[in-house]
């Protein structure tokens, strides 16, 4: 297991043994964000998405000794302009008591580390505009504000209906992506 240390901050790639941890920091998370009760996250849920037969989601631990302080979940993207893949930084944190000491930072270089090894040319988050602080962390590190998009999301009734509308049933040459349940991983 490759470990990435800088004066007393580790930084590894996830293991199932972590995933307790993981989860109940993701629910931390969501507290932060005034969200906690749409997180519905579960141990058997990330089990499945990090190590089941196909996994499309992939992980970083910061550690402070042998406790872990922090992760990074994130997934592979594809630029169709740059013709490869990048990386999606879909969750990133540090508990409150260790931020300020290089976790954040560490798990970030991490990420920029597996892009440029990969040949990725993309490491991507969004981060609330009222977090003013990981704004600031995340200029300082050079990451630009893509200020001219905007992220949209279909969920619940509204993506339920597109799914049941007649330009679904046209969309000819989609074929199903097997759910975990399904390919024998859930």
């Amino acid at each position: 297991m490759r470990r990435e240390t800088l004066a007393g901050v580790s930084v590894r790639r996830v293991v199932e043994a972590d995933i307790k941890t993981v989860v109940e920091m993701v629910h931390e998370l969501a507290s932060f964000e005034k969200a906690a009760d749409q997180c519905h996250l579960t141990v058997d849920a990330l089990r499945t998405a990090l190590f089941g037969q196909a996994p499309a989601l992939f992980g970083h631990v910061a550690e402070a000794g042998e406790e872990i302080v922090g992760f990074a979940l994130w997934f592979r993207t594809f630029s169709t302009w740059d013709g490869v893949h990048g990386i999606y930084l879909e969750d990133l944190f540090v508990r409150a008591d260790h931020r300020g000491v290089g976790h954040g930072g560490a798990l970030l270089a991490g990420l920029a580390a597996e892009c440029v090894r990969q040949g990725y040319t993309r490491l991507e988050w969004s981060v609330l505009d009222w977090n003013t602080a990981a704004l600031r962390f995340y200029r300082a590190l050079g990451a630009e504000s893509l200020e001219e998009w905007t992220v949209h999301r279909l969920s619940g009734a509204p993506l339920e209906r597109l799914a049941a509308t007649p330009l679904a049933a046209g969309a000819r040459g989609f074929r199903p992506v097997p759910s975990p349940t399904e390919s024998g991983t859930g």
